[in-house]
């Protein structure tokens, strides 16, 4: 009893202060239902809404300490309630067999792959042989060779290629691109080398599309204003279309840690409606008429506003996009109503809208770094404007404020970057204080006067100075990761270190009173468990192509070409900086054309095509063979051939011995089989 009585006594203390708390309890149940091994049944869903409506009659019933308790219930409850509805709402058909033949649909999407290819994604889609109920929704094809071509939104087009199932998991708990692509109700994906051919003309019916369509128009004006990486930089930055920057530009802002910047999100959404809030409020203050008749902060709040939707918009409205527009919504609304516009109430209300319309977005690195980095700006400058002891000069307050921000958001958000993509930049902080100025103080203003100068035929003129900045800020990230140790790379972390580092972080920041210092146990514990990750001794990748086994030099791949994408995941999941080239150099040399390599009492072979299947006509007791070709061999070793992989997926054996499967409880929706075409290849 006495411990039900302290427990009473600490909540009721925080009375006031547990509205951020909302969004942290309906994570947990979104959370809940992604980690389930299979889909919940109805009874389930049902015992889950009856758990719910019981947090909510106990919230009402029970007034005191029980009413914050009921309350997180049925937050939880509706977290993992509405998952469930989002899962099946975008369910659609999803191609289970490989199929090569005539695609024809009409262009929803243009982007570039991880290999810096173009890409567009497809929907009304048509296959040949291929029921119309069972073809996906939506397809994405990578155009090699003569397939590049101009294409135009809303065009209906027409190509011969390959397509073939989103790709699982490339080893056992990793990332699973079918739940990725389920939720963007992309059925297929596949390439195609044949040029790709307009067999309609555009159509533009919805506003969907037209947003889309004038999207790539600036792009493309701003790309023939400022070519090369520079235009690909104010594109990215403007409408949200990447793809005109390169990939060594690419990779030189993540090595500097300032590939944020290409990101529409909550810097770019604030540096845009805090210069349209400030050059309203100052261009009505102008005129005395309006001045003492009219609310001016309101009206400048009003057009920051629409200023903010006609960027989301126009940026095509990603997560962290959204995110930003939805913080910044609430802070401009707050400033209507004469409450505090900056405040973490804001930044859970931002966060409980985004789970409810996409609940799947809690998964994604854009949603745990936009989250982190905001709530620990927002905590830290609370902080500070409590603190009223001034030990700064009011003019080195500016810069204080830019070091200390961009301290605090490398800070949080540098173990969600690391968890997500293995990397530590080191020199991230200079850059950042370097370039991220720049953005405020020349390039968003900049973007603004073209855009206010463009129905006069001069937007150029904003362009140019816009480049200026991004010039500077591109040189900014080349230098600092071409400087020696700009980038360290760490292991995967296991599957509980985000939940208990972010938990722990939040109840430090959320919790008032001297017990917010217990979060930094878990937060502790979660740093621990990373550093004692251990990878699997053995990969072996789903088509049997590719094979790595960890050495003491960093794990060997069995080929040093081909499955690039599945070495690529599985070096970095190792922390290794190496490429498949230089992790190949390490296999154990082997004579003839079949990779060999002694792992303890075991031989791993690997028999990557028909010509070294030809060499391999038997086996011994203590060999290990994946092979991508099928096999008829004798003897008593462990074989792994396609057949046998396609019900595995990728596997993975630990330091012990034990084989752990992608598939093996893999009964979700994203991993069911919804479009079985005829069965047969069209001819």
């Amino acid at each position: 009893m006495r411990v039900l009585a302290r427990i009473e006594a600490a909540l009721l203390a925080q009375r006031g202060y547990l509205f951020p708390w909302a969004p942290v309890c309906m994570a947990l149940g979104i959370g809940a239902y992604f980690l389930l091994p299979q889909e919940p049944s109805r009874a389930f869903y049902l015992t889950v809404a009856l758990a719910g409506l019981s947090g909510i009659w106990v919230a009402r019933r029970r007034p005191g300490a029980w009413t914050p308790i009921g309350a997180a219930l049925a937050l939880a409850a509706v977290g993992f309630l509405s998952s469930g509805y989002r899962a099946h709402q975008v369910a659609g058909p999803v191609l289970d067999w490989h199929y090569y033949g005539p695609v024809e649909g009409r262009v929803v999407g243009l982007d570039r792959s991880a290999s810096d290819a173009p890409r567009v994604t497809l929907d009304r889609v048509r296959l040949l042989r291929v029921a119309p109920v069972e073809t996906p929704r939506r397809v994405r094809m990578s155009l090699h060779g003569n397939a590049v071509a101009q294409l135009v939104p809303g065009q209906q087009v027409m190509t011969t290629g390959h397509l073939s199932p989103p790709q699982g998991p490339v080893e056992p708990g990793g990332f699973d691109f079918r739940r990725h692509a389920w939720f963007k109700s992309i059925g297929a994906v596949g390439y195609t080398r044949v040029p790709v051919l307009a067999v309609a003309p555009p159509e533009l019916g919805s506003l969907r599309m037209r947003i889309f369509a004038l999207r790539m128009a600036v792009s493309d004006h701003i790309r023939q204003v400022l070519p090369g990486d520079v235009g690909g930089f104010a594109a990215a930055v403007t409408t949200g279309d990447r793809s005109g920057v390169s990939l060594a530009t690419l990779d030189a802002l993540r090595a500097s840690n300032l590939a944020h910047l290409l990101a529409i999100s909550g810097l770019h959404m604030g540096l845009l409606t805090g210069f349209v809030f400030a050059a309203l409020r100052f261009g009505l203050c102008l005129i005395p008429p309006l001045a003492l008749r009219w609310p001016v902060k309101k009206l400048a709040a009003i057009g920051a506003l629409l200023a903010a939707a006609v960027y989301l918009a126009l940026s095509g409205g990603n997560v962290a996009t959204e995110r930003a527009f939805i913080m910044v919504s609430v802070m401009l609304c707050a400033v209507l109503v004469d409450r505090r516009a900056i405040s973490l109430r804001a930044v859970a209300m931002a966060a409980l809208i985004v789970l409810v319309l996409r609940p799947e977005s809690l998964l994604s690195p854009g949603f745990q770094m936009s989250f982190a980095a905001t709530t620990a700006l927002v905590a830290v400058f609370g902080a500070i404007r409590r603190w009223e002891a001034s030990v700064l000069p009011k003019w080195l307050k500016p810069t204080a404020g830019v070091v200390i921000s961009s301290a605090v958001a490398g800070f949080a958000t540098a173990p969600v970057a690391a968890a997500h993509f293995n990397a530590i930049a080191h020199y991230g902080l200079p850059a950042n204080l370097l370039s991220v100025p720049l953005m405020g103080l020349l390039v968003i203003p900049a973007a603004v006067l073209a855009l206010c100068l463009s129905p006069f035929g001069l937007g150029w003129i904003g362009l140019k100075l816009m480049g200026l900045g991004l010039t500077w800020i591109l040189g900014v990230a080349h230098y600092v990761a071409a400087l020696e140790g700009a980038r360290g790379f760490v292991v995967s972390p296991g599957p509980l270190v985000l939940p208990l580092l972010s938990l722990g972080a939040l109840f430090v920041i959320l919790w008032q009173g001297r017990l917010r210092w217990v979060g930094v146990v878990p937060v502790l514990c979660a740093f621990g468990l990373w550093a004692g990750a251990e990878r699997p001794q053995v990969l072996i990748a789903d088509s049997g192509k590719l094979v790595g086994v960890m050495t003491e030099t960093g794990r060997a791949l069995s080929r040093a070409r081909g499955s690039g994408f599945v070495a690529k995941v599985w070096l970095e999941n190792d922390g290794d900086g190496k490429d498949q080239a230089a992790a190949a150099t390490r296999w154990t040399a082997s004579e003839g054309p079949v990779p060999k390599m002694r792992l303890g009492s075991w031989q791993i072979v690997h028999v990557a095509g028909k010509r070294a299947a030809q060499t391999v006509t038997e086996c011994a007791a203590d060999q290990i063979i994946v092979t991508a070709v099928p096999l008829d061999l004798s003897g008593g070793c462990r074989i792994f051939d396609p057949a046998k992989l396609r019900r595995t997926g990728s596997l993975s054996i630990s330091n012990t011995g034990k084989i752990a499967a992608s598939k093996a409880t893999q009964q979700r929706l994203w991993h069911g089989t919804r479009a079985k075409g005829a069965g047969r290849r069209p001819q």
